[in-house]
């Protein structure tokens, strides 16, 4: 069935949405800014809570993935250097917008990731000495290579992984604790523990011995080093979609004030002033034509890829492309008015205006960290009460043990090592995963929203079928036919003469076009030995009197263009967008896995109702502008549907941003690519149902190995604080606690390595 959300029958004037935003303006502004410091999902709700707290900020919300906020405030009542102060005193910075700004954020956030990957690296091959002098035994039979084991961790711990120790410093003077609070506190015990038995072998008395844990603390950090550096991957490249939409204005316009042509910068362009485009340049402003004609490519904001005629009258859009003709417009929206700008703020706030995605590990880490904390703690105090001071050794090595054995290495693999085998998986099968917040989501879609053009079609017109409607030197008209298509300045007159070029063995030469013309809003003319030929729509041929053929345009997808003189019809010519190779199996997976799909575009509702019927979709609309598509998402998502779209071009990117889960094609806009959370290399709208397979595989994953994480820490916890002890006089080693918190690394690596051998 076809779907309305409006009563447009015509493509409206973008500028209407436009115009129903200003109609709700009042004194709230609302405004993009970048926050550094974060490191968690922990971190960004305690930024999102200051700000709310702040009188003056009627919502906030704050995107760990892509370290920003979207702010809405009423800037009488508050002054944003406030809200800056407010969030520098709780650790983190909040940079207010302005190009300066922007760009030193863009470059803290590549420094960083440089600086984390260095980390990473060095942690590794800092702790693999360590490692093997540990599982080897040597250091219990020389001492002195518990310096060694020393020398090596003591970088990782306090130097590539410092972060830890500083952010869980910053938790606790909140009174909070996270991931790196139980990272720091596991680590350091672990690592000054060591440090102290191997100053004082003797300390503890040989009954216990003098165990050291350096590769514990070592291995931690460098893992969960690993784990922050996959993040932060994905989001040093989250602001490039927002670089390029703003890209595609240029920088200076040339106008016409007070009868003479200056070049001004675009920021100084007013309304009602005229612009002159030449070709092959950018439409700065949202404007009207008033001279000339020409040829728009405006696929950057309906997605298709015939360009446009424009003549006196035409609307023109900021963003789309001047293909032929010198035209002259009159500004009607400029600066942040203009569609494009409206476009690149839509992006913005359905970026920020996502709750981070909680991520289960955090979830468990908030509750497990003080617990830990307690438990230990208790375990130190019970040991003293119930045997004195003599029993302090024994009450400190319990205490110690409790946080070795519920030390997170395994939850810092739990998650990285699914995502390393997850995506090499997906980039075996030609799709590209950006994050594992993705991956969390995509499990859970049951709605999927598809561009037609580029997605579904291939999204280059071509020549499906040429029909002649005379068997009279046939040859000959194909010579003029590809003669004036060669010439000619319409979209679609590539398509011709590349289908006559390969479907016509008779040469093309000998042919003089004269008094060749192009009618605009017609098509093309041209004189061959003082006869007229006509090339164009049934409308210009109407005009001649020529009787078309029986051809109906209703029954498929094709564009017809008819090729005459003036008292007869030399041929029909379809022009076609052909679907894909397998976009209705991709369409028949999706619906045997539950999910629904609509098809939303920017053709017209006949061309839309046919390539559903052709491909088995169900729901579908026409003649949508971009921010028409994010809005029907969002009418989806109030349905409380997990909605995925897919689309390829620079007029999807409001929709994908909008989406819970982003899909590109990898041969679209690299705009969408950026935007999008996944990109299917191939742009084979088949791998789609695998990509949503291979998620709902990963999560199951992700979820076994927490539980393998925690359960020796279960069973673990207990024994290490000494509940054995009163009944059968057991205490744990510190060493086998040590053991047993290796074995659940290896049961969640050999766990992840199993996707591997998974089919999609």
């Amino acid at each position: 069935m076809q779907i309305t959300m409006s009563n447009k029958k015509e493509k409206a004037d973008p500028r209407a949405g436009l115009q129903r935003d200003s109609s709700k303006r009042n004194d709230t502004q609302s405004v993009t800014v970048a926050i550094s410091g974060m490191s968690c999902a922990a971190c960004a709700v305690n930024v999102e809570q200051t700000l709310r707290s702040l009188p003056g900020i009627a919502n906030a919300n704050v995107n760990f993935a892509n370290q920003s906020a979207f702010i809405s405030y009423d800037p009488h009542a508050l002054d944003l250097s406030k809200a800056r102060k407010a969030v520098q005193d709780t650790g983190y910075d909040l940079l207010i917008p302005s190009e300066s700004n922007n760009k030193e954020f863009a470059r803290l956030q590549e420094e960083h990731y440089r600086t984390l990957h260095k980390n990473t690296l060095l942690a590794f091959a800092f702790s693999i000495p360590v490692v093997f002098l540990s599982m080897s035994g040597y250091a219990d039979h020389y001492p002195y290579l518990r310096w060694i084991e020393f020398i090596f961790s003591a970088p990782v711990v306090f130097l590539f992984g410092r972060q830890f120790f500083i952010n869980a410093y910053r938790q606790a003077c909140h009174r909070k604790a996270n991931m790196d609070t139980l990272v720091a506190l596991s680590t350091g015990i672990a690592f000054m523990f060591s440090a102290i038995n191997t100053l004082f072998p003797d300390l503890f008395g040989s009954k216990i011995g003098a165990p050291v844990y350096y590769e514990s603390a070592s291995v931690v950090i460098a893992f969960i080093l690993l784990g922050r550096l996959l993040e932060q991957r994905a989001k040093v490249r989250t602001s490039e979609a927002l670089k390029k939409l703003i890209a595609l204005q240029p920088s200076t316009v040339r106008i016409i004030r007070n009868g003479l042509e200056e070049d001004v910068p675009l920021a100084q362009v007013q309304q009602n002033d005229a612009i002159i485009i030449r070709p092959g340049e950018r439409i700065p402003v949202d404007g009207s034509v008033i001279s000339g004609s020409t040829y728009i490519d405006e696929s950057s904001l309906t997605g298709e890829p015939i360009a446009v005629e424009k003549t006196k009258g035409s609307n023109v859009f900021a963003g789309t492309l001047n293909q032929r003709g010198s035209i002259t417009i009159v500004a009607q929206a400029v600066g942040e008015t203009t569609l494009l700008a409206q476009i690149i703020k839509r992006v913005e706030a359905a970026q920020g205006s996502k709750a981070p995605v909680e991520r289960l590990v955090d979830k468990v880490a908030g509750i497990f960290v003080p617990v830990v904390i307690g438990i230990a703690a208790l375990t130190f105090i019970i040991w003293l009460v119930a045997g004195g001071i003599s029993i302090l050794p024994q009450a400190l090595l319990t205490s110690v043990t409790v946080l070795i054995i519920a030390c997170p290495c395994a939850l810092g693999l739990a998650t990285p090592t699914v995502l390393i085998v997850s995506m090499g998986k997906a980039a075996e099968n030609g799709i590209l995963i950006r994050d594992a917040e993705s991956l969390e989501t995509a499990h859970r879609i049951n709605a999927v929203v598809i561009d037609k053009t580029g997605t579904i079609t291939e999204g280059a017109p071509r020549t499906t079928q040429l029909t002649w409607h005379t068997k009279d030197n046939v040859g000959r008209l194909s010579a003029i036919l590809y003669a004036m298509e060669r010439r000619s300045e319409h979209p679609l007159a590539a398509a011709i003469s590349s289908y006559l070029e390969k479907n016509t063995s008779l040469p093309f030469q000998g042919v003089s076009l004269e008094n060749i013309e192009t009618l605009v809003g017609k098509g093309v003319r041209a004189m061959v030995d003082t006869k007229y030929y006509y090339v164009g729509s049934s409308r210009f041929a109407n005009e001649h009197g020529v009787v078309l053929s029986l051809d109906k345009e209703d029954g498929n997808s094709s564009s017809l263009i008819y090729f005459f003189t003036d008292d007869q019809l030399l041929s029909t010519i379809a022009v076609q967008d052909p679907i894909k190779p397998g976009s209705a199996e991709a369409i028949h997976h999706l619906r045997s896995l539950g999910i629904s799909v609509t098809m939303l575009t920017g053709d017209s509702n006949r061309t839309a109702e046919v390539i559903a019927k052709e491909t088995g979709i169900d729901t579908f609309k026409g003649e949508l502008l971009p921010h028409d598509k994010a809005e029907y998402i969002q009418h989806l998502q109030n349905q409380h549907k997990i909605v995925a779209m897919v689309g390829d071009g620079i007029n999807d990117s409001e929709a994908l941003a909008q989406a819970d889960v982003a899909i590109a094609m990898g041969k679209g806009a690299d705009i969408a690519m950026e935007v999008a959370q996944m990109t299917i290399i191939s742009s084979d709208l088949r791998q789609l149902s695998k990509a949503i397979q291979l998620s709902r595989a990963t999560v199951r994953t992700i979820k076994q190995n927490l539980f393998w994480a925690f359960v020796y820490n279960v069973v673990g916890i207990p024994i290490a604080a000494g509940a054995l002890y009163p009944f059968t006089g057991f205490l744990l080693n510190p060493m086998i606690a040590g053991a047993a918190m290796a074995l659940s690394s290896v049961s969640v690596v050999s766990n992840s390595l199993r996707l591997k051998q998974r089919s999609l």
